[in-house]
């Protein structure tokens, strides 16, 4: 279906249609007078390498690249919960080498490609999470303690650094740089690991995936935007597609925390501490906890709790020394400021807010609520996303004080530099890190790709919400049929990523492949909770009354996993994806 159509008039949907529409959207099935227009992709063809990985050295040859080794990874070197990765050659070089005109520090975009001996036709590009800096194993596998993931199933696939190693932390003073991790790494990359796979195999990749979560979400996003051309499916974790403005609106909550009376700025928790927050956890299931059918410790109606769940009528108001079992009326407000959304100066929220979810006393949560302003968030802030950056003597994180950047910051001058340009600097932080424009997926539409989002309602640096908001967004660009080709996935209760008290262990890229080159538009997703005896590692903090081995299906935004009133309520089987209370 061409652009102009999505968004003509004549193809605004009738009241029937929409009530069809939504029919569609909880029950899985894909509308074909939706869709039919949408090329539909072709199966990826499998092929064997006969020769030698060490054979490859002087075959491999690519434009402004290096391959400094090629070498045979044998079966069961690498495992993934408990299976034996393949035997597969590992590939590791580097491309555009050069000097920083800025700070004379060397740099490079450092990359691994692992290329298995038998090959599915398929080609993964993994993005990596944080300021980047490393290049990571190549495996492509995602969520809570996975069990497959892309090299396992047979991809070949890419990491890399991103453009910069992690010894210079400052990396970001170099205008190329800061370029590179923002998105133009991918795009020196993509042609060279197509041109390299062509060479190992005889052909190109018959399909092309793009994944990560976090950073790497945000790298996913932009890539879907930009390069929509080059890749198939994107399976999109935890977007910060945003993240320069949710790094200052991190710095902008951790300010508000301090304000609030007999808090101690060396340690933010004591302004809302665990037995606070626990309460408050309690108090939120209390009140939204059956909205989805059955007690059971999850939320998953999240947003219908928004309007259900008031931390000014719901929590109880400390009338004495504060114990954790209530909140003062400065800590209400304060909290009740930082999940409404942060604002600049003239009350205008500048990011996003925040969901109110059982997961709030989440360790995941603490973590980035009161150390990561200080710790990480100062310095992406202060040396990558301002414009300019910070100045700093001889380009050395050692004269950078992290606490005294946060609790001297103007928010309002925060906002404007991620927003800026400068001198050598010729993009904002805003361009060079966000997708153009991310309600525009039309030549992924138009080309048969897909895209598959996941996050965790529990997250606390990127917002479900604002994810939720570039859902909208996007549904509304392509007038309500954005779930043609795109699909949103909440997870209750998960952190940034991963753990929680969530089901946070999941495979999106076998039904991400299977709608991109079958055409089966996945109905729900099985999420798993890792409890004791999980191959893929431990979460503890799962309550303590879940089985080890809880299930529950992720649903397509907007129908959530609701309870069939007589089933385990154990087993996903037991719940169904269907429209919210709040529709």
């Amino acid at each position: 279906m061409s652009q102009s159509l999505y968004k003509s008039n004549l193809y605004k949907p009738s009241l029937l249609a929409v009530a069809i529409s939504s029919f569609v959207a909880y029950s899985g099935i894909t509308s074909a007078a939706n869709s039919s227009s949408i090329p539909q992709l072709s199966e990826a063809k499998s092929s064997v390498l006969a020769t030698s990985c060490e054979g490859l050295s002087s075959l491999l040859t690519a434009s402004n690249t290096v391959i400094n080794s090629v070498e045979t990874v044998a079966k069961g070197t690498l495992k993934l919960g408990n299976s034996d990765v393949e035997e597969h050659c590992l590939v590791k070089g580097k491309m555009h080498e050069r000097i920083g005109d800025v700070d004379g520090k060397s740099y490079a975009i450092g990359f691994e490609m692992r290329l298995p001996k038998k090959w599915n036709g398929r080609f993964l590009y993994q993005a990596n999470g944080g300021l980047d800096g490393a290049v990571r194993t190549a495996e492509g596998a995602m969520g809570g303690g996975p069990l497959t993931g892309a090299l396992l199933q047979g991809f070949a696939v890419i990491s890399s650094d991103a453009g910069h190693d992690k010894s210079i932390p400052t990396f970001a003073y170099d205008p190329q740089a800061r370029l590179d991790y923002g998105y133009q790494a991918v795009a020196k990359l993509t042609p060279m690991a197509k041109t390299v796979i062509h060479q190992v195999y005889g052909k190109g990749p018959d399909r092309s995936y793009f994944a990560g979560c976090s950073n790497g979400g945000r790298h996913a996003m932009v890539a879907a935007t930009r390069y929509a051309n080059d890749y198939d499916g994107f399976l999109v974790g935890a977007p910060g597609y945003r993240l320069p403005l949710a790094a200052v609106a991190s710095i902008a909550g951790a300010q508000v925390y301090a304000s609030i009376p007999r808090t101690d700025k060396t340690d933010l928790k004591t302004a809302f501490t665990l037995a606070e927050r626990t309460t408050v956890s309690k108090a939120i299931l209390a009140k939204c906890d059956a909205l989805d059918g059955v007690k059971d410790d999850m939320i998953q109606d999240f947003k219908s709790c928004q309007t259900a769940f008031s931390i000014q009528t719901d929590v109880a108001t400390c009338k004495a020394e504060r114990d954790g079992s209530c909140l003062t009326q400065p800590q209400k407000n304060a909290v009740d400021s930082i999940f409404k959304g942060v604002t600049t100066s003239n009350g205008k929220r500048f990011y996003s807010s925040f969901p109110y979810d059982a997961g709030i006393n989440n360790s995941d949560q603490m973590m980035w609520e009161y150390s990561a302003p200080i710790e990480r968030d100062s310095g992406a802030v202060a040396m990558i996303f301002n414009t300019p950056p910070v100045e700093l003597k001889d380009y050395s994180i050692r004269n950078f004080d992290g606490a005294d950047f946060v609790w001297k910051a103007n928010i309002d001058d925060l906002v404007a530099k991620v927003n800026a340009v400068s001198g050598v600097y010729k993009e904002s932080a805003m361009s060079f890190m966000a997708p153009p424009t991310p309600q525009n997926m039309s030549t992924l539409r138009d080309n048969g790709g897909k895209i598959m989002v996941y996050h965790g309602v529990s997250d606390a640096i990127f917002s479900v919400q604002d994810t939720e908001a570039w859902y909208q967004a996007l549904d509304a660009e392509n007038n309500g049929h954005a779930n043609d080709f795109a699909q949103f996935y909440p997870v209750p209760g998960m952190g940034h990523c991963r753990g929680g008290q969530a089901t946070d262990q999941f495979d999106m890229l076998t039904p991400l492949v299977a709608w991109v080159e079958k055409g089966q538009k996945p109905k729900q997703v099985i999420a798993t909770a890792r409890g004791e005896g999980n191959p893929g590692g431990v979460n503890d903090e799962l309550p303590a009354s879940w089985s080890v081995n809880r299930t529950r299906p992720l649903c397509p935004y907007p129908s959530v996993a609701t309870y069939d009133g007589k089933g385990d309520v154990e087993r996903a089987q037991s719940f169904a994806c269907k429209a919210p209370q709040s529709m």
